[in-house]
């Protein structure tokens, strides 16, 4: 609306291993919460033990070793891909469950506004006069005749046409970031105000492109921008 208005403008604990003076090895490990991976695990450090057993061991006893090896790390490799898999299924269910209920609040508070708008004649009514008289000050402005401006804005924000607006700002206004743009477009309008009494044409031209855009984005935030003509 600004270009409208004026042409210048983001841990298995180590399973603990202990091993005895004679030839058998025994393997501590805590209890897991998920029991195949437990015993892969254990399997695995089991193998690991007897590979490097500083112990002499029979030919049977190392074609077995291996042969445990082989298939445990094969086992424990499908149980984490199983697991990793599930755990991706429900990180993405939930995901999903985050994602439908974030569209039905979205929802219900684009039809609450829209009841508020409906319902809302009378201050629609005070922002379109808001929007002419911005339009014709814009005018002013860039044919450099503060003179005209002056005569449209007043001379201060105590004027009946600022305090309606302001009304409707008010009660249309519900987010934070609506209502922040609100008091950039008031404290930018007071601004403009006194450039245009001053008679400095740059800072009113500034003034002016400020206001008017905090007003756009406003309308924009509320989804009145397309209830209001000429914007």
């Amino acid at each position: 609306m600004a270009a409208a208005f004026l042409s210048t403008a983001n841990t298995f604990l180590p399973s603990t291993l202990s091993s005895s003076s004679s030839s058998s090895t025994t393997l501590t490990t805590p209890t897991s919460v998920y029991p195949h991976k437990h015993s892969a695990k254990r399997q695995l450090i089991l193998c690991k033990a007897v590979i490097e057993s500083p112990l002499p061991s029979s030919p049977i006893l190392t074609k077995r070793s291996l042969s445990i090896c082989l298939t445990t790390a094969l086992l424990f490799s499908v149980a984490a891909k199983g697991y990793s898999e599930a755990n991706a299924a429900i990180l993405e269910a939930d995901d999903d469950e985050e994602l439908m209920e974030k569209v039905k609040k979205d929802r219900k508070k684009r039809l609450e506004r829209q009841g508020v708008i409906s319902s809302s004649n009378k201050e629609t009514a005070y922002l379109q006069e808001l929007v002419y008289k911005l339009s014709k000050v814009g005018q002013a402005i860039d044919n450099n005749d503060l003179s005209a401006a002056s005569s449209v804005l007043g001379p201060s924000t105590d004027v009946d046409w600022v305090q309606k607006a302001n009304t409707a700002f008010r009660k249309l206004s519900s987010s934070p970031e609506e209502k922040t743009e609100v008091d950039t477009f008031n404290s930018s309008l007071s601004s403009l105000i006194s450039s245009v009494i001053r008679n400095d044409v740059e800072s009113s031209k500034i003034a002016f492109v400020s206001s008017a855009t905090a007003f756009e984005k406003w309308t924009t935030l509320t989804g009145l921008v397309s209830q209001l003509k000429g914007l």
